[in-house]
């Protein structure tokens, strides 16, 4: 009889029967979890993975990566090609935690350094040490900041290397295995080595008290009894493979219920191996993330002290590793000194200013020609959401406000023609910012249909037609709406980058700040933004505050000493 199970379809059966959530140190990243390793240093057998050696470049980003060939003397030989090499290899870097979550990030350290420094040597154990604390490093902050969080099988592209590599050895081995089934009489040596890892996978997803099961599997999937069945021509797979299918319905989650179902239609012996391995391959992905579910409340407890003190060991490694963060604040500062036209000291410029402002700054960041801020880094793919998310908001905003104006009085204040128009707007202008989506043509559509709906609207209810002259003058607005010289998407932009400052400010307060005027028809979706913006920065300023305070004196020090 099949154990009954807890009602969350991921969580893996065993976990329900033992009533035992307690998860084992091994069970993520272990025999049973997912390997951290990529897969073409899985299939090669690498024992460190080759892509996570390149995370150094996230916080290394002034360390001289090659070996000098003698003590004291630098290699030679470094041409365009190997250039190219270490630009693949940072895109490759920042891959790592893309497939986490979302896809396609530029290198987060693009370009000549802020301050550059001269290149030291480091020992290949140094660099695989920093590698491996980066990487620990990312996949912690990822579990805590994203609640969603997940690891999911790594789909490799069509026709790329890795794939074709991979599906003609798949292809040889399951072609070498239906060939000794196929002898007289059969030959099981493949077989036999296939029922081992079975074994090991069932194993490695019991508890320790889960006594019962591992005696079964042990006693039917007993490889010496296996191997003599088989030289004496008595071996039964499928009575083999049935035991195994049962024993993967105990232990899986009820979503995979389907999975094993179609398990037992399956009569040929290779489809059969093949299926189970791809099972037991979506179970290794539900204890994964079980786990991983499991550890996040602990994990964040502690996590802004991990955190920091990863970063620490950093930072002791490569002092001058926070150059990007050190033009960051310095570029901010000079900002807000610039525009101070009353010449205020620096007392009235406190560095809890300046670093919301800083933070502000990432929300327009052109992360195409500048590197990202090594300390905030590892969140450089949310903040090019909340900046394209940011752009079509201040779009959106623009565009009603033009509507509106054109419309008239009396039809904007008729019952959901704003939310109409909202709605139409929003959209069109899905994908906007983005590369391959032009913003003039998107505009133009918006023009046409926004002038057919505000027409309609205006005959419907009486009001004065629509005169030729005001609808080209209302496509006009919209089609240069996103120009920087647009005095409405400037009064947009400038007040909802107020709100946001304001809302930095009173974030740990009850009461949200007052909101600007112009902005009631994009409340909802500003305060969601907000929000999101306000508790990505309140935790990477609780994680690494030291280091901004040390270098928000040093800078406004210097300012205030400036005649």
């Amino acid at each position: 009889m099949r154990k009954s199970r807890c009602a969350s379809s991921q969580v893996p059966a065993v976990f329900c029967v033992s009533q035992n959530t307690a998860v084992e140190e091994d069970r993520v990243g272990g025999r049973s979890g997912v390997d951290h390793r990529c897969d073409l240093c899985q299939e090669v057998g690498a024992n460190t993975c080759i892509r996570q050696v390149q995370k150094a470049n996230w916080y290394f980003p002034n360390i001289n990566r090659t070996m000098p060939l003698e003590p004291g003397k630098s290699q030679s030989g470094e041409g365009p090609s190997n250039e190219a090499s270490r630009t693949s290899r940072g895109d490759n870097s920042e891959e790592f935690v893309r497939t986490r979550i979302r896809q396609s990030t530029p290198s987060p350290h693009r370009g000549s350094p802020a301050h550059a420094s001269p290149p030291r040597f480091v020992s290949v154990e140094e660099l695989m040490d920093a590698a491996k604390g980066v990487s620990n490093l990312a996949l912690a902050h990822e579990i805590v900041v994203n609640g969603g969080f997940q690891i999911k099988a790594t789909k490799l592209p069509q026709g790329s290397l890795e794939r074709t590599v991979r599906d003609i050895v798949h292809k040889a081995f399951w072609d070498c295995l239906e060939a000794q089934f196929n002898e007289d009489p059969p030959v099981y040596d493949h077989a036999i080595i296939l029922m081992g890892e079975i074994k090991e996978i069932l194993l490695s997803f019991l508890l320790p008290g889960h006594t019962r099961l591992r005696n079964q599997i042990n006693e039917v999937l007993d490889l010496e009894l296996i191997k003599q069945e088989a030289e004496n021509r008595a071996l039964d797979i499928p009575k083999l493979a049935n035991f195994t299918i049962r024993m993967m319905g105990t232990l899986c989650a009820p979503a995979r219920d389907e999975e094993i179902r179609k398990l037992r239609d399956i009569n040929e012996p290779v489809p059969l191996f093949r299926a189970i391995f791809a099972v037991l391959d979506l179970m290794k992905l539900d204890m994964a993330n079980f786990a991983v579910s499991s550890i996040r409340p602990h994990l964040m407890q502690q996590s802004v002290e991990y955190e920091r003190n990863k970063f620490q060991d950093f930072f002791d490694k490569q002092p001058d590793s926070l150059c990007y963060v050190t033009s960051w604040l310095e570029e901010t500062a000079s900002d807000l000194y610039s525009k101070d036209s009353d010449g205020a000291s620096s007392e009235s410029l406190c560095s809890v200013s300046v670093l919301n402002h800083a933070y502000l700054k990432l929300l327009t960041w052109d992360h195409e020609q500048r590197p990202f801020p090594e300390t905030v880094v590892m969140d450089q793919i949310r903040f090019q959401e909340m900046k394209l998310e940011l752009l079509q908001l201040t779009l959106l905003g623009t565009l009603l406000v033009i509507t509106q104006n054109s419309a008239g009085p009396v039809v904007s204040a008729l019952p959901g023609f704003t939310e109409q128009m909202k709605s139409l707007i929003r959209l069109l202008l899905e994908g906007v910012g983005t590369p391959g989506v032009s913003t003039d043509d998107v505009l133009a559509t918006i023009g046409e249909k926004i002038s057919v709906e505000v027409a309609r609207c205006l005959s419907q209810h009486g009001s004065t037609p629509f005169s030729p002259e005001r609808e080209e003058s209302l496509k006009g607005q919209i089609r240069t709406a996103a120009s920087p010289s647009n005095k409405i998407y400037q009064l947009i932009e400038s007040r909802i980058e107020s709100f946001l400052l304001s809302y930095l400010s009173t974030a740990n307060q009850r009461s949200s700040p007052a909101l600007p005027g112009g902005l009631g028809p994009i409340q909802k979706e500003l305060e969601e933004l907000a929000v999101k913006f306000a508790r990505l920065v309140n935790y990477n300023k609780m994680v690494f505050s030291p280091y901004y305070d040390s270098i928000l004196t040093k800078i406004l020090n210097k300012q205030e000493a400036q005649p």
